[in-house]
Formats: structure tokens, C-alpha cells, sequence
């Protein structure tokens, strides 16, 4: 503990906490308030519940004063500018705090925890809505008198507790209440489980708080590059996995590592027969890439096809989604979520709510088309199925269910789903050709399309829409001399628009300087 404590005994301490559901705000709070009584301090603690973008966000708000024998008033709720403490259990918590003005330069010291965990709005937006971590870390520097950030969570995780323990234990490192170390620990033995576990967070934290200023606000990134590390299974399917990456070798440098990354996940999708006749097809777009001057573009459009052919083969589909549940990883998960051992027994109820479209898919091609082509056969056979289950994965029969639909991958490509997809994903790679050799820019922006077709039953439905609007705009685009650009802003305009009439002014926007006519000149010339 440092010599001069920061806070004053003769002022009122105001303390707030931001944090989402799960991640142990209110014991974090009591562990302070328990502190500051055995202390001899009045304290109060209110929780306020936040209108953040993440489901669950609260504000913890504590106010101590040392006893002097008469009551403080305490206030409710932190005020603008009027706090001197803020500990932020995710990153983006951070970014609240500052939002709402609870950080300010002249009294603030702001502990943060600088992991992410996605709010909700940035795991639904189509492409990638995950908010800039680097924008928070600009203004915490700023807003705030001293940052102590580090990943906090990560921390927890290997104690094998939660993250209170450990911003509990940088709230101890960072001095600026006027306790000792040992008063903390004390509050963490009271809690009785978990002790040694939530002691080893806290002294981690702790001593890395001391060490000085921000220290590591920038999320983990994984590289594709150690992905054939991670590659295991028997010698003969090994065999097959390493003459793949081989071939990866004589693609070009900007175009390797999409592929390898590409090439991992369709084989981990479907088999390594799968990821051949995938690098198959993207070796022909690269031989067209390279007689069409992509070296002098640094190969986009083979990187931008090594990412988006690799997305769109690996289709969600029934048998995807029982695959993803049925596998021991995801078992595993979950016990470390919920903080499960070998003496607990945790019940898993997935929800799943299956339409006609998603039956139809599991039927072999020739008797899906005949299904298909019969809208009153198919309204039957919805109002059979499209209702809501509850299916227990963790008992033998909800998990034989899912275990038996992932099973049928091996039959995956005889499938209706498989013939419509790869027939759609034909005519999106062969209006992707023929822009090539004319417009470059406009055949790279054509592939990038792509990112709108993601998810699961509607998820996809949505998408699928979305795609073959942007779609038909960039086939009148073709011709005119910024139809790449225009094309991106299409997708973009599409990403950002829930209900589809930001875009449909866009097309608008098209038509109004496109004409089937100067179209067809254009081409003509």
C-alpha cells in the first residue's frame, strides 16, 4: 500500500462500478462495502440499471465517508464529473463511463478491465460491427486523472474465478482507498467458497496494478497462421490435410494466409475431399486473377475470393448447427462459463424452431426440387413443423438427436440445401468473372457482396434478400466508371439498413444515373 493514499478521510468517496450480467458486479460491490464498515466508514450502495447496448448493464454506485458520528447524506446516483473511482468490468464499460461523463480528468481514476465481450448490437450487425477498442483507449487517456487497464478477466480465468476477485484486487493495487492490502483479503476469505481461487485473482491483480499506468487495452488477435498446429486426427486424414496446405505454397503472398484460413475451416466444415474441390475453384480464380493484372492490384480479388468462396461453402445448415452443439469443445465451454467441475451437473436446454424451408433442405436433391416446386405441399408441411422446441442436450436422447442430424454431413452433398447453394454461389462467382477483365474494382466489389449472406433460417432469408438487391444494382452499375465504388456502398448501405430502405434509396440513387440504356453503350464501347 502506497504511504499517501489518494483519497482524503475528510471527504465523501464516490465509487462506481459498470458491469453487465454474469460478471459478479454485485459481489464486488459488497466486498466494498464490507470494507469500508470494518474500517469504520459509512458507506451506501445503490445499483442503477443501465441503458447501455448489452443486455443486463448495471451502474453500482457506493458513497463512504469516515465516521465522524454523524449520518452523511449520501446521494443516489453518481453525478456528471462527480466520481472519484470508476472500475469497468469489460472494456467497452469503459467507454460507457465516459460517455456519461463519470470520468473527468482533474479526479478520476479509472480501473478497467481491457478484454471485450460483445454487446449485443455488435454480434447482430451483418459484417463486422464490433466497436473500436482503440477509440475508448484515445479517451481514457484523455477523459480520465489515471488509467490502470489490463486484462483483467484473463486473470480470473486462470485463477478459475470470477472477474470481480481480480478488479477487487486492482481497486487494492491501485491505492486509492485508504484500507491495506490485508482488509481486502479478509473480504474475500468472508465469502467462504472459492477463496483460494478469487485470493490468487486478487493478488495477480493486485501486484500488476502496482506496476504502473494502462498497461494492454488491445483485445487478443488470433493469427491464421497457426492454424495447421491446432490440426489433429488420424495419420491417414493428416497425410491428406498436409498435401493440401502444400498446395498452398504456389498461391500468392497476399492471397496465402485467406487461403490457409479458408482451407481450414471447409475441411473442419465438411472433409478434406471438401477442401480440395474448394482449392480447386479457388485456384482457377487465381489463374483468371493473374491474366487480368491482379499482380498489379496485389491479388485483391483472389483475397477477397479466398475469403468469401470459403465463407459461402461453409453454409449454416441443420447439420452444422447439431454438429457445433454435439462437440466436446463446446462442453467444455460452457463448464468454464458457468464455473462447472466434475462434482456438478449441468443441464443444457437448447431451443430450436425449424420451418418448412429448413425440412425441405435434409431431403436428397431430385425429391427436395419436387417438394419445393409445390407451395400447398410446403404449406403443409410448415404448419407440421415450424413450432418452437426445447431439446435437452445434455441427456441421451436430446443428444443422440443432435449427434445423429451431424452425422448426416457425410451425405451432406446429396442433399437439396447443397445443390441450391452451390448453384447460387455459380452465378455469384460467374458475375464476378465477367467484370474482371473490364473492371477490376467492380469484379472485387461483386465478391465482397458476398458478406451479406450469413446465419440460420430467417438470418439468412434476411441476407439472401439483401444480396440479390445489391446484386441487381451492380449489374446496372456495369459499365459505368465507378461502379465498384458504388457497389461497396450498396453493401455498406445494406450492412447498416434493419429495414431495407436506406437501401432502397440507394438503388434509387443508381437508377437515376443508370439507364439500360447508357448501360448497354458503355458495354458496348
Amino acid at each position: 500500500m502506497a504511504d499517501q493514499p489518494e483519497a482524503k478521510l475528510d471527504n465523501i468517496i464516490k465509487l462506481a462500478i459498470m458491469a453487465v450480467g454474469g460478471q459478479g458486479g454485485g459481489v464486488l460491490t459488497n466486498w466494498i462495502v464490507d470494507l469500508a464498515e470494518a474500517n469504520g466508514y459509512a458507506v451506501q450502495a445503490t445499483s442503477v440499471a443501465g441503458v447501455a447496448q448489452r443486455t443486463g448493464a448495471t451502474i453500482y454506485y457506493i458513497e463512504m465517508l469516515a465516521d465522524t458520528g454523524r449520518q452523511p447524506v449520501f446521494s443516489l446516483s453518481p453525478s456528471e464529473a462527480d466520481v472519484d473511482i470508476v472500475i469497468a468490468a469489460e472494456w467497452m464499460e469503459a467507454g460507457r463511463a465516459i460517455m456519461r461523463g463519470f470520468v473527468s480528468p482533474d479526479r478520476t481514476v479509472l480501473i478497467a478491465s481491457s478484454h471485450r465481450a460483445l454487446a449485443g448490437v455488435e454480434k447482430t450487425v451483418p459484417g463486422n460491427g464490433i466497436a473500436d477498442h482503440a477509440e475508448v483507449r484515445s479517451a481514457a487517456l484523455k477523459s480520465a486523472r489515471r488509467v490502470i487497464a489490463f486484462d483483467m478477466e484473463s486473470m480470473a480465468v486462470k485463477a478459475g474465478t470470477m472477474i470481480s476477485a481480480s478488479l477487487f484486487g486492482a481497486l487494492a493495487g491501485a491505492d486509492v482507498l485508504p484500507f491495506s492490502d490485508d482488509s481486502y483479503r479478509d473480504m474475500v476469505r468472508r465469502g467462504g467458497r472459492g477463496v483460494e481461487a478469487s485470493l490468487a485473482a486478487f493478488d495477480a491483480a493486485c501486484a500488476r496494478a502496482r506496476k504502473g499506468e494502462i498497461a494492454d487495452a488491445t483485445p487478443p488477435v488470433h493469427h491464421a497462421g497457426s492454424l495447421r498446429h491446432q490440426v489433429r486426427g488420424p495419420e491417414r486424414l493428416l497425410g491428406e490435410w498436409r498435401s493440401l496446405t502444400a498446395r498452398l505454397a504456389d498461391l500468392p503472398d497476399a492471397v496465402r494466409p485467406l487461403a490457409e484460413a479458408g482451407l481450414h475451416k471447409v475441411v473442419d466444415y465438411q472433409d478434406t475431399a471438401y477442401g480440395a474441390a474448394w482449392l480447386d475453384s479457388l485456384e482457377k480464380l487465381v489463374a483468371l486473377d493473374r491474366q487480368h493484372g491482379g499482380g498489379g492490384q496485389d491479388f485483391a480479388f483472389s483475397a477477397q475470393a479466398a475469403k468469401y468462396l470459403a465463407n459461402a461453402w461453409c453454409y449454416d445448415d441443420i447439420i452444422r448447427v447439431a454438429d457445433l452443439k454435439t462437440r466436446a469443445t463446446r462442453t467444455s465451454r460452457i463448464d468454464t462459463e458457468v464455473g462447472a467441475d466434475d462434482s456438478h451437473i449441468v443441464q443444457v436446454t437448447e431451443y430450436v424452431h425449424p420451418g418448412a424451408a429448413e425440412f425441405i433442405s435434409m431431403m436428397p436433391h431430385r425429391l427436395g426440387v419436387f417438394v419445393a416446386g409445390r407451395p400447398a405441399l410446403v404449406r403443409r408441411i410448415d404448419r407440421w413443423v415450424n413450432r418452437g422446441r426445447r431439446i435437452r442436450s445434455d441427456s441421451l436422447r436430446g443428444f443422440l438427436t443432435f449427434y445423429l442430424l451431424a452425422g448426416m454431413r457425410r451425405w451432406r452433398r446429396g442433399l437439396y440445401r447443397h445443390a441450391t447453394e452451390m448453384a447460387h454461389i455459380e452465378s455469384w462467382i460467374d458475375a464476378a468473372i465477367g467484370r474482371l477483365p473490364h473492371d477490376y474494382a467492380h469484379a472485387v466489389s461483386i465478391l465482397k457482396a458476398r458478406r451479406l449472406i450469413k446465419g440460420y433460417s430467417d438470418t439468412h432469408a434476411r441476407g439472401l434478400g439483401k444480396f440479390d438487391r445489391v446484386m441487381q444494382g451492380a449489374a446496372r452499375l456495369e459499365g459505368h466508371p465507378d461502379a465498384g465504388a458504388w457497389t461497396d456502398r450498396l453493401i455498406r448501405t445494406a450492412l447498416a439498413d434493419t429495414e431495407g430502405a436506406a437501401l432502397d434509396g440507394a438503388l434509387k440513387t443508381v437508377d437515376s444515373f443508370v439507364t439500360p440504356e447508357t448501360s448497354a453503350a458503355r458495354n458496348g464501347a
